[in-house]
């Protein structure tokens, strides 16, 4: 007759984990748990076990982001070479050097932010649009504008002025950020209008498309 409980203990001491025995030995956890919780010796296995899989995951992890760094670096530097190879024939265009001179000044150029852009202005609001739909080719449903206002601002209101100046309807409108506090002088009348795009290769190409601006000006 097979003696699970010396076999259980012989499996252990040779560092093996209650799945493992439970395994082998077709033992429920429940009962290893009752011939070897209290057990010092155990409790050191237990111990060397959680440290070895701590240490299997964490090298798992750095692998893993060791590969995800070099995708990155690989896909932006593809995005970088297409605006190299793109900007000769878009440098002439007047509204594409426009919406490159509108981001240089009001756009987030932090590469770990998202692609976006505000401004109270509507003038510069419609131009960006009219940027990122002509000249980039993004189609308007891929934009997601932002109202940000001070509470004492119509929120309805604000949102129906952006509406109209952009074209984009409200469906695709984040939902509207307030400041707090009052507005000292209104004017502010409609708020701030933040555009945003989820496509960061775009951002990428635009951040180049600034430098080569910079140095062909």
């Amino acid at each position: 007759m097979r003696n699970d409980r010396h076999i259980a203990i012989n499996l252990r001491k040779r560092g093996k984990s209650y799945n493992k025995i439970s395994e082998e030995l077709n033992v429920p956890k429940s009962t290893l748990s009752v011939w070897f919780s209290n057990l010092e010796w155990s409790k050191n296995i237990k111990r060397e076990l959680v440290r070895r899989a701590n240490y299997i995951a964490k090298k798992r992890l750095r692998i893993i982001n060791k590969r995800r760094r070099k995708k990155w670096e690989e896909w932006r530097e593809e995005a970088r070479q297409k605006a190299r190879e793109d900007f000769p024939l878009l440098k002439n265009n007047p509204l594409f050097i426009a919406g490159l001179m509108l981001y240089w000044g009001e756009g987030d150029s932090n590469i770990k932010n998202p692609f976006r852009l505000s401004n109270t202005d509507p003038r510069m609001i419609a131009l960006y649009t009219k940027f990122l739909t002509k000249s980039l080719n993004i189609p308007k449903e891929n934009l997601r504008p932002t109202v940000i206002l001070y509470p004492d601002l119509s929120e309805e209101k604000c949102l129906n002025f952006w509406v109209a100046i952009i074209g984009i309807p409200k469906s695709q409108f984040y939902k509207t950020q307030f400041i707090k506090g009052r507005h000292p002088t209104k004017r502010l009348s409609n708020g701030i209008c933040m555009i945003a795009c989820g496509n960061r290769q775009i951002k990428e190409k635009i951040l180049i498309w600034i430098d080569l601006l910079s140095k062909n000006l």
